[in-house]
C-alpha cells in the first residue's frame, strides 16, 4: 500500500469516526440533554397550562384572555387588560395573533380609547372614571398580559361579590392568594393572576 493510498484510508477513518462522534453528540446526547431539561417544570414546557377544578385545560398562566360573562348572566369574573380597536375600545387580544395596538402618546385612537374604556369600566364597578386605574384602561406590549394589578382587582370586588354571592372579604382573600410581590423583591410591580383568580371563585371550562 503505497504512502497516498494510506494517508486516503487514514482520513477516512477519521472522517468516520468524527461522523459518529458528532451523531452520538449532536444528535443523541445534545437532544437528550435539551429534553431532560424541559421536563424540569415539565409544565412551563407544555404552556404553562392550567386546569380547572374538573380537570379541564382553562388556559395558561402566561396567557392573558379578558373572560365574558353569557349574554343575561350575572358578570362575575375579574377581568383583565384589553386590547381595544378603532371600533371597539373594549375588544380582547386574540392569543393566535397577539400584538401591541401601536398607539403612541399623542394618537387620537389610543386617547379616544382611554376615555371611554375609563367610562365603561367605571360604569361596570360602579366607581368614578378617575378611579379606574391606568393598567385597566391601556393594553399591555401583546395585549394577552395575564395579570393586571391589584388597584384594578380591588375595584373589581364589590361586583363580583355581588353576582357571586360571595362575601367581599371572601373574594378579597382569594384575589391576595393568587397576588404575587415583586420579582426579587425590587422588580416590577405587585400583580394579580386574573384566570387563577377566576378558577380560585369557582369558574370553570368542563360543562
Amino acid at each position: 500500500m503505497n504512502t497516498i493510498t494510506s494517508g486516503f484510508l487514514r482520513q477516512c477513518a477519521v472522517a468516520f469516526a468524527m461522523l459518529v462522534a458528532l451523531t452520538v453528540i449532536l444528535g443523541v446526547a445534545y437532544p437528550t440533554v435539551v429534553w431532560a431539561a424541559s421536563r424540569i417544570g415539565s409544565n412551563s414546557a407544555e404552556g404553562s397550562q392550567v386546569t380547572d377544578a374538573k380537570g379541564c385545560n382553562a388556559g395558561s398562566s402566561l396567557i392573558g384572555v379578558d373572560p365574558k360573562a353569557p349574554a343575561g348572566t350575572p358578570d362575575s369574573y375579574l377581568h383583565a387588560r384589553v386590547l381595544g380597536s378603532a371600533d371597539d375600545p373594549m375588544a380582547t387580544g386574540d392569543p393566535s395573533a397577539s400584538a401591541a395596538s401601536n398607539q403612541g402618546p399623542n394618537s387620537e385612537t389610543l386617547a379616544h380609547n382611554i376615555t371611554a374604556r375609563r367610562a365603561l369600566i367605571g360604569e361596570r364597578e360602579g366607581v368614578a372614571p378617575s378611579a379606574v386605574p391606568a393598567d385597566a384602561v391601556t393594553g399591555s406590549g401583546s395585549g394577552l398580559d395575564p395579570q393586571i394589578s391589584p388597584e384594578y382587582a380591588a375595584i373589581q370586588i364589590p361586583r363580583i361579590a355581588r353576582n357571586s354571592g360571595k362575601s367581599q372579604a371572601a373574594v378579597r382573600e382569594i384575589v391576595e392568594a393568587h397576588t404575587s410581590g415583586r420579582q426579587f423583591g425590587f422588580l416590577g410591580q405587585q400583580r394579580v393572576n386574573v384566570l387563577e383568580v377566576n378558577l380560585a371563585l369557582g369558574h370553570t371550562v368542563c360543562k
